[in-house]
């Protein structure tokens, strides 16, 4: 049996990944499961996969958790706070670590997972856009191995040469592809009034407000575009975001030989969930099989870096180096914190971004808590430019 933790189970990477454990309950135990203050949902998951250990990360939600499982006479244990995540990713019984803690809140837990040495399924995109080559560098130094939840990085994956192979790989580019999100077509003007809620309603993926304002604006591709660098060990030259509105193409790989493949397949993240958590072998996800003749076509196009500032924005970063991407990290969920309270208009998201880049000093990353601390004043920052607004 292979023991897991899914760090982030009540939210949509969590929650899909315990589907695809509950089809092979002879492979896989789930050994802990982690939320912040979700109780109802995470106590329904705790009646059906009964795990040793659970994390509220919110010390009242423990309570009111850890007082359904006395009640229930469960032998789950219930902790509370971040440093407990990182104390359960590193128990022995532990195996395979589902990082999806969304945002910033989850670098301590997926480092930690790195450092203990195991299978780390990286769903939390932000552990490698604050501190990719730090990150990168434990993984390698603890022998973990690090697999990609993001579709686009895991078809990237798929595509390329198996890990640690000594043959030249022979590759050209990396093809990012992008679905556009709900505003692929809008122009600036008609921007300026999107409201959260036509945000939150992406076209092809079901997923968190955060993550789905992200795909609205495109800096989710942009943070996926840094992620791609530290992952594969490329510059941001070599690679290319390419729009392409049905998410049918998750991603491609061009070779020098002028071969470009493709990974394929329904939008749905329980391929690449079932990818990662059996690789190098492969088990049914409980997704459909992709029906080529109700697709019909496949439509590609460039990115309108104008329209969508923050693409731009992150590729500068990128360019720029040093904590740069930990700025536009931290900034950027200010700002999308905002717009969603209705306190930052759509268009002006990249505008605090972009203020709060110019105001922080950029410098080298010297270690984790060096970049907390940039963190943190990156967040003060954006939050002073917020509040100036009114």
């Amino acid at each position: 049996m292979i023991g897991v933790v899914v760090l982030g189970s009540t939210g949509s990477i969590g929650t899909s990944t315990l589907d695809v454990i509950a089809r092979h309950p002879d492979r896989y135990q789930v050994m802990v499961l982690a939320a912040n203050t979700s109780v109802d949902a995470m106590w329904s998951q705790v009646e059906k996969f009964k795990p040793p250990y659970v994390v509220m990360v919110d010390p009242q939600a423990a309570g009111r958790l850890r007082e359904k499982v006395l009640t229930a006479n469960l032998d789950t244990e219930v902790l509370s706070g971040s440093v407990s995540l990182e104390t359960v990713v590193a128990l022995p019984e532990v195996d395979t670590v589902m990082a999806a803690i969304v945002g910033a809140a989850g670098l301590g837990s997926s480092l930690a997972a790195a450092r203990a040495g195991k299978r780390v399924l990286l769903a939390n995109k932000e552990s490698l856009v604050l501190a990719g080559s730090l990150f990168m560098r434990t993984v390698k130094e603890n022998g973990a191995r690090l697999l990609p939840i993001d579709s686009e990085h895991n078809a990237l994956f798929q595509c390329m040469p198996a890990p640690d192979t000594e043959v030249e790989n022979g590759i050209r580019r990396l093809l990012l592809t992008a679905s556009g999100g709900p505003f692929r077509s809008k122009s600036l003007s008609e921007l300026q009034s999107v409201t959260p809620e036509e945000a939150c309603a992406h076209p092809n993926w079901d997923m968190g407000k955060k993550i789905s304002v992200d795909s609205a604006t495109m800096m989710n591709k942009g943070l996926e575009v840094i992620e791609a660098r530290w992952l594969f060990d490329v510059g941001c030259k070599d690679i290319q975001v390419v729009v392409h509105p049905q998410s049918v193409i998750h991603s491609m790989v061009e070779y020098v030989d002028g071969s470009v493949l493709a990974q394929m397949g329904n939008p749905d993240m329980r391929t690449p969930i079932a990818h990662a958590l059996a690789w190098p072998e492969r088990i049914t996800s409980g997704v459909a099989s992709l029906d080529l003749f109700e697709v019909a076509r496949l439509d590609f196009e460039a990115p309108d870096f104008e329209r969508f500032r923050c693409l731009q924005l992150a590729y500068d970063a990128i360019s720029s180096g040093g904590v740069s991407a930990a700025v536009l990290n931290a900034a950027n969920e200010i700002a999308v914190d905002a717009f969603l309270q209705r306190k930052l208009t759509f268009t002006d998201i990249p505008v605090l971004i972009e203020e709060t880049l110019a105001d922080v000093a950029n410098s080298e990353a010297e270690s984790i808590a060096h970049l907390v601390d940039v963190d943190r004043e990156s967040r003060s920052v954006a939050n002073q430019h917020l509040a100036r607004r009114g």
